[in-house]
C-alpha cells in the first residue's frame, strides 16, 4: 500500500493489486473477483490502486508483439470502479522471492539470448546467472534483435503511452513508475539466499559485464 500527502492534511491511500491481476498467460480472467475487490476498496475511502505491468506478459511473443488487451480490461474495470490507477512498468521477473506464488519470466526471446550469451544477466563470485532481470552492461547494446536494453524498455513505454490513451486523457491513470532490477527495487542480486546468504547480512559483490566496441 502506498500513501502519498496531497494539499492540507488529506493523504491520498493507493492499494496494491494482487502480483496475478492478469493471468500468467496474459489474460484477464478475474474480473468478477476483482470488481468486488474495488467495491470494498471505494466503501473503504482509498483513493486508488496501484499494479504492475507486466513486461514477460505484453511482450512475451516476440519483439514488439504487444499484447494490451487483458491490461486494457482491467484499467476500464478501474475506471467503472471511480478509482485512480498507478502503472508500473516491471521488466524484471516475477517470482523468485520471499511469498511469492505468482511466476512470471521476463519474455522468452529474451532469455532466448541469454542461452548463448549469458552476460546479458547478472553473476555472482559463484557463477550463478541471475536472470530476473538484465544487466546494467547491455542497456546500450543492440543484442536483442537489433535494440539495446534501453530501447526495449523505451519502446513498451511508448506503446503503453499509445495504447492507454483513453485512460490517460480521463487522468485515470495519474502515475508511471519503473521498477528495475531484480525485484523491481533497483538492487543488485547480491543477496542469494541459495549460497547461505540471510538477512540482516552484508551482501556479496557481483559482477555486470559492460560490452566494448
Amino acid at each position: 500500500m502506498e500513501a502519498s500527502v496531497q494539499q492540507g492534511n488529506y493523504v491520498q491511500v493507493y492499494v496494491m493489486l494482487p502480483l496475478d491481476a492478469v493471468s500468467v498467460n496474459n489474460r484477464f480472467e478475474k474480473g468478477d473477483e476483482l470488481r468486488e475487490q474495488l467495491k470494498r476498496l471505494v466503501e473503504a475511502g482509498v483513493d486508488g490502486v496501484m499494479v504492475d505491468v507486466w513486461w514477460g506478459l505484453v511482450e512475451g511473443k516476440g519483439p514488439r508483439a504487444y499484447d494490451w488487451s487483458a491490461y486494457k480490461q482491467l484499467f476500464q474495470l478501474v475506471h467503472e470502479a471511480g478509482l485512480k490507477l498507478k502503472a508500473i512498468m516491471s521488466f524484471h521477473q516475477c517470482g523468485g522471492n520471499v511469498g511469492d506464488v505468482v511466476n512470471i519470466p521476463i519474455p522468452q526471446w529474451v532469455l532466448n539470448v541469454g542461452a548463448s550469451d549469458p552476460d546479458i544477466f547478472y553473476t555472482d563470485q559463484h557463477g550463478t546467472r541471475n536472470i530476473e532481470y538484465l544487466t546494467l552492461g547491455v542497456d546500450d547494446q543492440p543484442l536483442f534483435h537489433g535494440r539495446s536494453a534501453v530501447q526495449m524498455y523505451t519502446d513498451y513505454m511508448a506503446s503503453f503511452r499509445d495504447n492507454m490513451k483513453e485512460f490517460l486523457d480521463a487522468g485515470v491513470i495519474v502515475d508511471i513508475e519503473v521498477g528495475l532490477g531484480p525485484a523491481g527495487e533497483l538492487r543488485y542480486p547480491s543477496y542469494p539466499q541459495s549460497h547461505g546468504w540471510s538477512f540482516p547480512g552484508i551482501g556479496e559483490f557481483i559482477v555486470s559485464v559492460f560490452f566494448f566496441k
